[in-house]
């Protein structure tokens, strides 16, 4: 879950093209990755009208997915940029809507306990002007508090606590699933398969060759197949779109109090510096998780090893032990490595090839991008399709990516 403060960047063009064309109603648009960001683009660009072709590798919510595992955090404070923070209430507002329609609980409204060591988190204040302009606040609690309202959590070494009513967790691979279903019911065709770019020619991409043999032409194509980007297109993406290793544990919780412990919020233990732990105590039964959120060695998504690491399991247990004392000796009920899917800035992807017009990259999620689904969805289907000019916070000219 990265925490960074995503400052919008000086955009540099490395290459111009033409203006974005719009596509007709009834276009042929093929989507590649049935992830957080692709299904949700496949589902929004279906329902303006477009034929939508959604292909994957491993199906919907895999284990080998960044968007797979059992819960996402859903949170608003991004600092001082509003994009995110716009992005995350409309997607809040698209998660609702849709689990209403769907019959589905995605969305847990638990609320996230911001655990701060200093006096001062401006991570957290840079954010306060657009909670207000929402009509939202933060709640802040002295250390005393926190520790009357919470019990369970050992607050002598913190400053204070915020939280943050309007924020809670998502289910991961649930909701891939879920938006993949509803995909197909309303009328879009998905194929699981292992997709490659064919050729290039007259800045045009000629389609998609498929590992069961068939081919796939469009008027538009959409790669977003997370980790694998950089696999599929090393020249423009090798360097750009790196996968790490991540690890989330699930501690069984005491079984005279599980209730009270599930009841928790999502928590966030930050001091401020580049790694910290965080949360999920619900999970739907499923443990008490428990990530520590810093960048593991570079791994590749389809061949790693995905067994945990004894030396990552006991540092989380040490800190289980401290921040939850009830939890010191609670069993490993369950542990999942996944990977984050990065882009140099942590800031999101959404541009053309440089070389074919009709060729679109989604992607960078940087372990932030789950949340923001449905609107990064919504918001690239109506750049693809003409209907909104590029972003320049997320495009391929941005120094961060041009320099690399």
């Amino acid at each position: 879950m990265e925490i960074r403060t995503f400052a919008p960047p000086e955009v540099r063009p490395v290459l111009q093209l033409k203006a974005i064309p719009q596509l007709k109603a009834q276009s042929e648009i093929a989507v590649v990755g049935a992830g957080a960001f692709g299904g949700w683009t496949a589902l929004h660009l279906l329902r303006q009208g477009y034929r939508v072709t959604l292909i994957d590798a491993f199906g919907p919510g895999n284990s080998r997915a960044s968007s797979g595992d059992e819960t996402r955090v859903i949170r608003s404070t991004y600092g001082a940029n509003e994009t995110y923070f716009d992005l995350n209430r409309r997607a809040l507002q698209l998660w609702q809507e849709n689990q209403e329609r769907w019959g589905k609980k995605l969305f847990h409204r638990t609320g996230v306990l911001w655990l701060c060591y200093h006096e001062q988190m401006p991570f957290i204040e840079a954010t306060m002007p657009f909670m207000a302009k929402h009509g939202l606040a933060y709640e802040y609690l002295s250390a005393d508090e926190a520790a009357y309202r919470y019990p369970l959590i050992n607050f002598t070494d913190l400053h204070h606590a915020v939280f943050d009513a309007d924020a809670g967790y998502l289910m991961a691979r649930e909701g891939c699933r879920a938006v993949a279903e509803a995909f197909i019911e309303e009328g879009g065709r998905y194929i699981q398969a292992q997709a490659a770019p064919m050729s290039v020619n007259h800045n045009q991409l000629a389609g998609i060759k498929l590992s069961n043999g068939s081919t796939v032409q469009a008027q538009a194509y959409v790669w977003a197949c997370g980790a694998w980007l950089g696999y599929l297109f090393p020249e423009i993406l090798g360097k750009v779109i790196t996968a790490t290793r991540q690890e989330v544990y699930y501690f069984g919780v005491p079984e005279n109090s599980s209730e009270a412990w599930e009841q928790l919020p999502v928590w966030i233990d930050w001091d401020n510096g580049d790694e910290f732990f965080y949360g999920i105590p619900g999970s739907r039964h499923r443990g008490f998780k428990v990530a520590y959120d810093k960048r593991g060695e570079e791994v590749h998504p389809t061949h790693m090893e995905r067994q945990p690491t004894p030396s990552l399991i006991e540092k989380s247990r040490l800190f289980l032990a401290h921040r939850f004392p009830g939890m010191a000796h609670a069993p490993l009920a369950e542990a999942r490595v996944c990977q984050y899917e990065n882009s140099p800035d942590g800031n999101f992807i959404l541009d053309r090839h440089p070389e074919a017009e009709n060729c679109w990259f989604l992607g960078g999620g940087s372990g932030h991008g789950y949340k923001h689904g449905p609107a990064i969805g919504e918001w690239a289907a109506q750049i693809i399709t003409g209907k909104k000019p590029l972003a320049a916070l997320f495009s391929l000219a941005r120094p961060a990516i041009a320099q690399v």
